[in-house]
């Protein structure tokens, strides 16, 4: 009888064990992946029955919040005030949809559910309410519709930014959509709201101005000559680059050509102002070489996606193979071939040459808040890559100034205000030709540049003289860059931004390989007449993205492709085909 109850007993002890080390898997270990099972939508109920924390913008407008509903499946919904201007940044929050943007980036502190967040509520368990987190963001809204007003209906994107501590100014893009059609707690209109923006033309869910990447053209050119002087091959003295109006690479018989069959020539700033291509094409071939045009280029963040704090960033691309293909490596130089770069990235181009060669982390939201308003969490600047030392900016800097004083963004000269700036425009190849047009630039007092911009206005019907980065992107940028400048005007000095910290160190190359050829003796005058009116000097295009073979005839220059449907998949630019090209013979090749 005493060993049948033992028996008994140890059944009931491993029994025990099991159902308690059952109910810890299920409880602890096994949480997170029951919690995202998509059978499981208790979770959700849950979030959709309690508020979330508002969106804030710089100027205290608010962007996202939650409201109450009656007679509605859940208590509360997310609501967007101000949608198209803001959508591609809040992102939506539906039941049936999951969400995206900031609602998905920062869904724990919204809703209250970090480590810090709890802790205060413990402290204020006495005290009614959720302790939601309020995000507050260094974007505003009054600069956010200037560049919404100045884009106008045309496909493009707008980002401008504190080249000092890497907040998000503006980040807008067109088109654009409304959240609140997506976040309705009437899920069959979520629903048919879903495939009615998925199939609408230019893709508006999409954030094109930091998930899209296109062909840079000329603007690329601040790159190499970034690789330049990191790499100690160039400085505003040497090399002096031949006056001529075409170049053949080697390896092929197809030259690149400048602007109309113009000349051009000479020393760093000079052939920065004029936008130079056969210039900047040696430049990457001869003077830096395909090694430190790889390590330069990822330097700036190519083959990268920067780190801002909204999901799925795009990545920008530099070609990574030039074994026995130098010509390839000419037409990637000046920003050609597979090249491709977001217009974020080209931001922050520019931003580091302005900021002493630090290119700093992006980010949106400034600060986190509690139900008090007091601060739980506050974003501080941080270095993402550091292509260039101080005095190899300085040097990039005062070329992309001679760009503004006397080259292909006059239209940008404002007195009393130091801007540098650079043009450029990809030519897609189409029938009747379309481009994309760029103006990249940075603006602030004499010595204290205080925004950093970049504007792409995408496939500009019209030929090279019609369509060019000075002409369509330039007016842009120059209304956007006039606004930030009143607004930074009005602003503290940002803190803790020089002793930034570095979150990716990265040492630019020093030295070139000594394989790399070097120049024809160089010929140091520029042709090229200055403009002598703040009209912004013709812009060239780049050839159409095709690539012959020395052996083959050229083939036809593909068509410019819509963007796919798809409005979460990874990154990846559809505005124009991924297809090499090289300059064609008489074929007007890219410019400035």
């Amino acid at each position: 009888m005493n060993r049948s109850i033992r028996r008994l007993g140890l059944v009931i002890v491993v029994c025990y064990l099991a159902l308690f080390a059952q109910l810890n898997w299920v409880q602890i270990y096994n949480a997170d992946e029951l919690n995202a099972h998509p059978a499981n939508n208790r979770q959700i109920q849950r979030e959709f029955n309690r508020p979330r924390g508002a969106i804030v913008t710089a100027d205290a407008q608010v962007i996202a919040e939650s409201v109450p509903v009656e007679g509605a499946a859940f208590d509360w919904e997310r609501r967007y005030p101000h949608p198209e201007l803001f959508a591609h940044t809040t992102g939506w929050f539906a039941f049936n949809l999951g969400s995206f943007g900031l609602e998905r980036t920062y869904s724990a502190e919204l809703a209250g559910d970090t480590f810090d967040q709890q802790i205060r509520n413990l402290r204020d368990i006495l005290v009614a309410g959720d302790n939601v987190g309020d995000l507050h963001l260094s974007l505003r809204m009054d600069l956010q519709e200037v560049a919404r007003d100045a884009l106008g209906d045309r496909e493009g994107s707008v980002v401008a930014l504190d080249p000092r501590t890497g907040e998000l100014l503006a980040f807008w893009s067109y088109p654009s959509y409304d959240p609140n059609l997506l976040s309705t707690l009437d899920l069959a209109a979520a629903d048919a709201a879903w495939v009615d923006l998925n199939s609408a033309p230019g893709n508006p869910l999409r954030a094109n101005q930091y998930r899209e990447n296109y062909f840079p053209g000329s603007t690329f050119k601040v790159v190499t000559a970034g690789a330049g002087l990191a790499a100690g091959t160039v400085t505003v003295e040497e090399p002096a680059y031949p006056v001529e109006r075409s170049w053949t690479p080697p390896m092929t018989t197809f030259p690149i050509s400048n602007f109309g069959g113009s000349q051009c020539g000479g020393t760093l700033v000079p052939i920065m102002a004029v936008s130079c291509n056969t210039a900047f094409a040696r430049m990457g071939v001869e003077t830096v070489g395909p090694e430190l045009m790889i390590s330069g280029s990822e330097a700036w963040g190519f083959n990268d996606a920067p780190p801002i704090d909204l999901p799925e960033p795009g990545r920008s691309e530099f070609p990574t193979e030039f074994e026995q293909d130098l010509p390839r490596l000419a037409q990637a130089s000046i920003g050609q071939n597979d090249v491709r770069a977001t217009p974020l990235q080209m931001a922050l181009v520019a931003g580091a040459v302005a900021n002493d060669g630090r290119m700093m982390v992006p980010t949106v939201v400034s600060e986190i808040r509690d139900r008090r308003a007091s601060v739980v969490q506050r974003t501080e600047p941080q270095v993402w890559h550091r292509p260039l030392a101080p005095d190899a900016a300085a040097q990039l800097r005062a070329s992309m100034v001679a760009v503004v004083e006397s080259g292909t963004a006059t239209s940008l000269a404002t007195p009393g205000v130091e801007v540098g700036a650079k043009t450029g425009t990809a030519q897609l190849g189409t029938d009747p030709p379309r481009s994309h047009t760029w103006m990249i630039a940075f603006a602030g007092p004499p010595g204290d540049p205080q925004v950093a911009l970049a504007v792409v206005v995408l496939n500009q019907p019209g030929d090279v003289a019609g369509a060019t980065g000075g002409a369509v992107a330039g007016p842009v940028a120059r209304q956007v860059m006039d606004a930030a400048l009143a607004v930074q005007a009005d602003r503290p000095p940002p803190t803790g931004a020089d002793e930034a910290e570095d979150t990716a160190p990265q040492d630019p190359p020093t030295t070139a390989p000594t394989d790399v050829p070097t120049t024809d003796p160089p010929v140091t005058t520029v042709t090229t007449s200055p403009p002598t009116t703040p009209a912004p000097a013709p812009d060239p295009t780049d050839p159409p993205p095709t690539e012959p073979s020395p052996t083959t005839d050229p083939p036809t220059p593909p068509t410019d492709a819509p963007p796919p449907p798809e409005a979460a998949a990874p990154a990846r630019s559809v505005a124009e085909p991924r297809r090499r090209h090289l300059a064609l013979p008489g074929h007007r090749a890219s410019g400035r």
